[in-house]
């Protein structure tokens, strides 16, 4: 039976109910919040607060996704799934170079060690010190899904090695990958990695999309297969509202059912808790409001906060448990005709 891994422990996927798929809810202090000051969520009473509002609006999950190394504290989140009763996933993985400091251990790190350290917190827990040592502290509370991220319109040296690692513990463990697109660009490039490494697009979540509202490119994606993951719709300031559109459009296709939502509000300016806007309630509201005006019914709805993400956050039940250079081997026979 597929689960899904949350803080607190494995859950049935029918019990996640309604999902954001992908959220900062903390950021402690750290290289990160040091260079980008606004990124600071740390607060455990305010963050639990705004996560009151989200489940008062009928939220009841939420997907977390910053990674290994970059002020991710699974501690906080347990505490604050605890104290807000909202399911909360949090992420292994490695982000985008800019968020790790000069000579970091993910600028040497081999594919080995990464995957290793990936597989540990999915099955073993996630390190108290947030893989910053000095030494490995494990945790009770375990990783739901892989992070990495690739850069504008290419993946580098170094982001290929994270993605060749997150396929490797993919394989062994079976949990999901949720990928960064910088601006919505290198989609393709991404889901040709991980698929030539044995990644079926299924299991791959593709954020930030929206950003780049082509219809056409996103057509293209979602006939991969993959699921993909839209966070501006609070974002665009003016009446056109390309996230909603893209909904809309998308629909008609006939690609409802690989379509969610988040907000990727990484700033305490947009939580209302910290005294900003719209809160985190957003979607649930507003949002949601003007996708009724287009003729959304609550079943939509119900099928991009709900039944998706319980789809695309499972984690399978038999994981392949094969190296990337062993499916690579496997695809060269079968087009051989030997397998």
């Amino acid at each position: 039976m597929s689960i899904i891994r949350t803080v607190l422990g494995d859950i049935a996927t029918a019990d996640l109910g309604v999902c954001y798929a992908h959220e900062h809810i903390v950021i402690d202090r750290s290289y990160v919040t040091q260079h980008y000051p606004d990124f600071l969520l740390e607060d455990v009473d305010r963050i639990v607060t705004e996560l009151h509002s989200f489940r008062a609006a009928g939220g009841r999950a939420m997907v977390d996704s910053m990674p290994c190394g970059g002020g991710r504290n699974v501690t906080k989140l347990a505490a604050v799934s605890r104290q807000s009763g909202v399911h909360i996933l949090c992420p292994t993985g490695v982000h985008l170079q800019q968020y790790y400091p000069h000579g970091h251990w993910t600028e040497r790190a081999t594919i080995e060690q990464l995957s290793n350290i990936f597989i540990g917190e999915i099955e073993l827990g996630i390190d108290a010190n947030d893989t910053n040592g000095p030494t490995l502290d494990r945790t009770g509370h375990k990783a739901g899904l892989i992070k990495v991220a690739s850069g504008l319109d290419v993946i580098g040296a170094r982001e290929q090695r994270v993605f060749e690692a997150a396929a490797i513990a993919h394989n062994k463990t079976g949990a999901p990958i949720l990928t960064h697109t910088e601006q919505g660009t290198g989609a393709l490039l991404q889901i040709e990695l991980l698929s030539r490494m044995g990644v079926q697009p299924s299991h791959i979540v593709i954020s930030h999309l929206d950003r780049k509202p082509d219809p056409t490119y996103h057509r293209e994606v979602l006939s991969t297969g993959v699921f993909l993951e839209y966070d501006s719709a609070f974002r665009w300031k003016t009446e056109d509202n390309p996230t909603r559109d893209l909904l809309v459009s998308l629909a008609g296709h006939g690609y409802l059912n690989q379509l969610m939502l988040g907000m990727d509000a990484s700033r305490p300016r947009y939580w209302t808790s910290f005294g900003g806007s719209p809160g985190l309630s957003f979607l649930l509201g507003t949002f949601s409001r003007e996708l009724r005006d287009q003729g959304w019914t609550e079943q939509h709805l119900n099928t991009v906060f709900v039944e998706n993400p319980a789809r695309a956050y499972s984690m399978s039940a038999d994981p392949l448990d094969r190296t990337p250079r062993e499916v690579i081997n496997d695809q060269k026979l079968s087009k051989a005709g030997m397998g």
